[in-house]
């Protein structure tokens, strides 16, 4: 045998081993490719259900907001007829009742009067305390109102 057949025979020897080992890669690789066209084919079938639970639940949430919304909108409309209806019935009832309980106050004070025959603090000390205690009075009575009544008010009248 030559060195040119010993040669040839290497490289064919060779040739043999490397085909088959590409061979068997190419095995392997094919059922590599199987396992995971299957593994893909049940994930999509586990998928395609969970994205449509997914889309289901969007929907369902996005029908609830829509309800809080209507809710939220009936609410402040109660709250602005309930604001409406208590500056109405204080603009209503409010005047009438100080002039009703100033009236009694007088009425009361008058039988007292005459019953009692009131006259008035003959001490120093004992005029000058009703003295400020009628301030007190006249100037809680003609004070501005910061209540939240008189701010409605004010803000309705512009």
């Amino acid at each position: 045998m030559s060195v040119s057949e010993l040669a040839g025979l290497l490289v064919a020897v060779g040739w043999v081993v490397l085909v088959t080992l590409l061979a068997v890669v190419l095995v392997r690789l094919s059922k590599v490719l199987r396992e995971a066209t299957v593994l893909v084919s049940a994930v999509t079938e586990q998928a395609v259900p969970l994205l449509q639970d997914a889309a289901d639940a969007v929907h369902s949430a996005q029908e609830q907001l829509v309800r809080v919304d209507d809710i939220t909108a009936n609410v402040q409309d109660a709250a602005a007829n309930a604001n409406a209806l208590s500056s109405t019935v204080a603009a209503t009832l409010g005047g009438p009742l100080v002039k009703m309980a100033a009236f009694s106050y007088g009425v009361r004070k008058a039988v007292n009067r005459r019953q009692g025959a009131l006259t008035l603090p003959q001490q120093t000390s004992e005029r000058e305390e009703l003295a400020r205690l009628i301030r007190a009075e006249v100037k809680a009575a003609t004070a501005p109102r910061r209540g939240l009544l008189s701010r409605v008010r004010r803000a309705v009248k512009g």
